[in-house]
């Protein structure tokens, strides 16, 4: 992975001998992520960012500016979108197990919501008896569910959202009005995505006075930069299942997206440096000034989460060959406190920068206290 000039040359402009870890996010990158939705060809539609990849108030501003709406599930950050500039149909909310007093806030400020189960959708009724709701589907067995580090997200696995048999059991299907899925997280596969929605689709047939179909997320983001997530051929597919099913119910469906990760996962890395380096036969444990509690997808998925190591020396990205099994650790007494496991990288030294790629989601925003250590600066070029 190459480093952008424009990120290089920040890191060179900094301290090398003294500084904090930090976030840098490229703007053109969220924006130009921002548009590949936009640019979707069925026209009646809107993006919904989900926040919970990265709810940085300047982060909010640029996507605002692109006219990308908002997805939440929490209250914290419906105040947060809120506080950003977002209200009434710009904000989604959708989680589970919600309080009367979440659906009371929820509903006094005009936002979307689409609830996970029978009971929740009989507290929502005896609230609000007239207000309209979308509900959250599992389509089953319909498709045989993706699952990986992040859990199913559907299928007899998946906690979440109602069941094919809760769902026919629902009396006056007309007071819904949206269906929402989540079909898993960093899927690349597009028949995978085509198939979920097919099903849902079938679903919402059930419903006589349903306005919108929510596909949610789960867009995969490139480990290596080469496999890509294919916006072209989505395109296509969703665009034309969209217009064949809208030409069926007879009426326009809004289609609803909520890209998460891949908006800014790219666009954003996290720098530190080298304080520690031990040999242990043929391998380099190499410490650094930061702890997983302030990078917090490998403290959350050890195994799996995988994010490009980039080595800044002397102003130059290290472009060597990579000879040496490297182990990244951070600054704390925890034992799993690890950055990356058995990579291969050039032998490195006391004072270089190491850079890891693809933080701009779920990176900042999974920040803990855990460890002690303070949250990391963001920085947007």
């Amino acid at each position: 992975m190459i480093l952008k000039e424009s990120i290089l040359n920040y890191i060179n402009n900094k301290n090398k001998d003294e500084f904090d870890p930090y976030y840098i996010y490229d703007i053109q990158t969220i924006k130009a992520q921002c548009n590949k939705f936009r640019k979707i060809d069925y026209q009646n539609k809107s993006i919904h960012f989900a926040t919970m990849a990265n709810i940085n108030p300047d982060f909010l501003s640029y996507i605002k500016e692109e006219n990308i709406k908002v997805f939440v599930n929490s209250v914290l950050h419906l105040r947060a979108v809120m506080k950003a500039g977002y209200k009434d149909d710009e904000i989604i909310f959708t989680s589970s197990a919600l309080t009367k007093k979440t659906m009371k806030i929820i509903h006094d400020n005009g936002v979307q919501v689409n609830l996970d189960s029978p009971l929740q959708l009989e507290q929502w009724r005896r609230l609000f008896p007239d207000f309209p709701v979308g509900i959250r589907c599992n389509i089953g067995d319909a498709v045989a569910p993706y699952s990986n580090h992040a859990g199913a997200f559907i299928g007899k696995q998946s906690r979440l959202g109602f069941s094919l048999e809760e769902i026919d059991e629902i009396e006056n299907k007309e007071m819904i009005n949206a269906l929402h899925m989540y079909v898993g997280t960093d899927i690349t596969d597009i028949d995978y995505f085509i198939n979920c929605y097919s099903a849902l689709i079938d679903i919402s047939k059930k419903f006589p006075k349903l306005v919108s179909l929510n596909f949610g997320g789960g867009f995969g983001v490139s480990e290596n930069g080469d496999d890509e997530f294919n916006f072209v051929d989505y395109n296509q597919r969703v665009t034309k299942l969209m217009n064949n099913t809208s030409h069926e119910y007879g009426k326009n469906l809004h289609l609803i997206l909520e890209p998460g990760r891949i908006i800014g996962g790219a666009a954003g890395v996290f720098v530190c440096h080298v304080t520690d380096i031990k040999k242990r036969g043929n391998e380099y444990l190499v410490g650094v000034n930061a702890s997983t509690a302030q990078f917090p997808r490998p403290l959350m998925y050890p195994e799996t989460a995988i994010h490009p190591v980039m080595i800044v020396r002397d102003g130059k990205q290290l472009l060597s060959e990579s000879c040496c099994k490297t182990k990244i650790y951070g600054s704390s007494t925890y034992s799993r406190d690890i950055f990356s496991n058995n990579i291969m990288l050039p032998e490195l030294q006391m004072g270089d920068i190491v850079v890891l790629g693809n933080a701009g989601s779920y990176s900042a925003s999974s920040y803990c206290e855990f460890l002690g250590f303070e949250k990391p600066v963001e920085i947007f070029i």
